[in-house]
């Protein structure tokens, strides 16, 4: 909150940041398996970042992998992200999903996944929170 204080705007780039906060190398093979956006620290961290830059009157962007991510978005937006920075390409699916899904629900979700251990966890209660909704297309074919 006291960085906020000092600038005109937070832009959080996920990549870099889950690499770091979580202490793991995405581009080593021998540990790149512990890389995961969805991990509860990551998670915890993103909403400390986002109160603070909104609690300091800033508003706050991500980019990265997390932004085109549709498991990603219904916790970023339930965070209160004011803007989503993304591939044109995955921009379509994306906006799909924020004009189809309820903000309250995301907020629900943000809250109990908040309370998850593993990112395995997040991640099924996310795919399962899609199915519900009828948006269990959204999800990339192959991801886990």
């Amino acid at each position: 909150r006291e960085m906020a204080k000092r600038v005109d705007f937070i832009s959080v780039g996920s990549n870099d940041l889950t690499q770091y906060l979580l202490a793991v190398d995405r581009n080593n093979a021998r540990v790149a398996g512990l890389y995961d956006s969805l991990h509860p620290a990551m998670l915890r961290m993103l909403l400390r970042v986002v109160e603070g830059g909104h609690g300091a009157g800033v508003e706050v962007s991500i980019c990265g992998e997390m932004a085109s991510d549709p498991l990603a978005v219904i916790l970023l937006i339930a965070m209160g992200f004011d803007t989503l920075s993304m591939n044109s390409a995955s921009l379509p699916r994306v906006k799909w999903l924020i004009r189809n899904f309820s903000i309250a629900t995301a907020r629900k979700i943000l809250a109990e996944v908040l309370e998850f251990e593993h990112p395995a966890e997040i991640r099924l209660h996310l795919q399962k929170a899609l199915e519900e909704e009828g948006l269990a297309g959204l999800i990339r074919v192959g991801q886990t």
